[in-house]
């Protein structure tokens, strides 16, 4: 028997995501000098560019504007525009690095529609690849990834100069 070892995801499946307050909001407010940590590859004028810190593949990268929203209606065009520029950037990084064969973008809004920051907006950026969803997803309700996120952040955060 194969052991498949996936460490990271224990605190998710095991205990979930527990925080005070919004987690988008208290890492754009942290210590720039924190953004490995907080795994925040890139702080934009109007948006912050960051790893999913539970990843449904690898590079699984999320853009989150600063402004606390969760309407879509609520995003202005200067955010909505460099969040779009961003995701291009994402884009090109996440083929260079990765070379996956397609793409998910996409806005999770509303609980009931998948949102597990409900009250703050957030763009997701996956790269995929044929297969990368198996058995593991579907009897075991996990996912397990090849990479740590450390690796893939040093990996793309040379895409977004300081």
């Amino acid at each position: 028997m194969d052991i498949l070892w996936s460490p990271w995801r224990y605190r998710y499946v095991s205990e979930g995501v527990k925080t005070e307050g919004c987690i988008f909001c208290q890492k754009a407010a942290d210590d720039p000098a924190r953004d490995r940590e907080n795994l925040i590859l890139h702080r934009g004028r109007h948006n912050l560019v960051l790893l999913n810190l539970f990843p449904y593949t690898t590079g699984h990268t999320m853009i989150a504007p600063y402004a606390h929203l969760a309407a879509f209606a609520d995003l202005d065009g200067e955010t909505m525009q460099e969040m779009m520029e961003l995701a291009q950037r994402l884009h090109n990084a996440l083929e260079m690095t990765y070379h996956p064969e397609g793409y998910n973008l996409g806005m999770n809004l509303g609980r009931c529609a998948g949102a597990g920051v409900a009250d703050h907006l957030h763009l997701h950026v996956l790269p995929r690849w044929t297969g990368d969803t198996s058995f593991m997803t579907v009897i075991g309700e996990t996912r397990v990834e090849p990479e740590d996120l450390p690796s893939t952040y040093d990996k793309l955060v040379g895409f977004f100069p300081r």
